[in-house]
């Protein structure tokens, strides 16, 4: 049960963050406000590795940590430039359900296989993902561009291994891994604008919005990094995957966007994933 309970958490986080982000890109252009929020995290993280006194972890683990950043970072990029081609729908919806189904795959063979409730549970949890992201015309969009899906896929790679790969670097540990992670999220963004000659410049207006999209999705990883280590890799990533939920919520609440049918349908699959995996 408490695992479910910080994996909500974890999505509520990260849904939330998207939505700060998603405005402070609006404000700013994507690459700076996805850079500037990824470096907000580092100290804070830091911080809190300093001051819980947990040990250094080994050098494998530390790599580890930092592989999964940069992936999970690099998906973001990609996430962003594939929205900049207008396929925003196509993209939550492909790069979320691949991010969830990644890992369930991967716990099915290194974790004791789960049971019946809890694999209908994924069934739910993962057809939400996909509903919850979809706009009014999300399936004939879909039809229509399936040779677009490249980069969402690769999208979707990038978080589903990063949510492997840190699962398995927090097993005996939790803030300094979290410390290697994103260190290689930023060096990677550093390196995409360096090498692309992007601007570094951040509009003022967006400050708080990135300040707040860095402290949320910061968040979001100690919750997905606490689920796992309370429960199951697979439950805690599904769980934490239904972040979409959380930023279509906020986006009807303060921006009064309508939800479709689809939509309030994938919420509706989310909370019987929530009731199954519980059982």
């Amino acid at each position: 049960m408490l695992a479910v309970v910080l994996g909500l958490i974890s999505a509520g986080a990260w849904g939330a963050a998207d939505f700060s982000g998603g405005l402070a890109s609006r404000r700013t252009g994507a690459y700076q406000a996805v850079l500037y929020g990824e470096a907000v995290g580092l100290p804070i993280i830091f911080t809190a590795a300093l001051l819980m006194r947990e040990p250094l972890p080994t050098l494998p683990v530390w790599l580890l940590a930092m592989l999964a950043g940069a992936l999970g970072s690099s998906g973001l990029l990609l996430l962003y430039y594939a929205m900049t081609m207008g396929l925003m729908s196509i993209v939550t919806s492909v790069s979320a359900l691949l991010a969830a189904l990644i890992p369930v795959i991967v716990g099915s063979f290194v974790e004791q296989p789960a049971g019946p409730p809890a694999m209908l549970g994924f069934g739910f949890a993962l057809a939400a993902v996909w509903m919850i992201s979809q706009s009014k015309d999300g399936i004939p969009d879909l039809l229509a561009h399936l040779k677009d899906l490249r980069l969402p896929l690769l999208s979707g790679v990038g978080f589903g291994v990063y949510f492997v790969l840190m699962h398995a670097a927090t097993r005996h540990a939790t803030y300094w891994p979290m410390v290697a992670s994103r260190t290689g999220g930023v060096l990677i963004l550093v390196l995409y604008m360096l090498l692309t000659r992007t601007s570094w410049k951040a509009n003022r207006t967006a400050y708080a919005l990135i300040l707040l999209n860095g402290l949320l999705d910061i968040g979001g990883n100690v919750f997905f990094v606490l689920a796992g280590q309370a429960g199951r890799l697979d439950i805690s990533a599904v769980l934490s995957s239904l972040y979409p939920g959380a930023t279509v919520l906020l986006a009807w609440v303060f921006l009064r966007e309508r939800l479709t049918r689809t939509q309030w349908l994938g919420i509706a699959a989310a909370l019987i994933a929530i009731v199954l995996f519980t059982l």
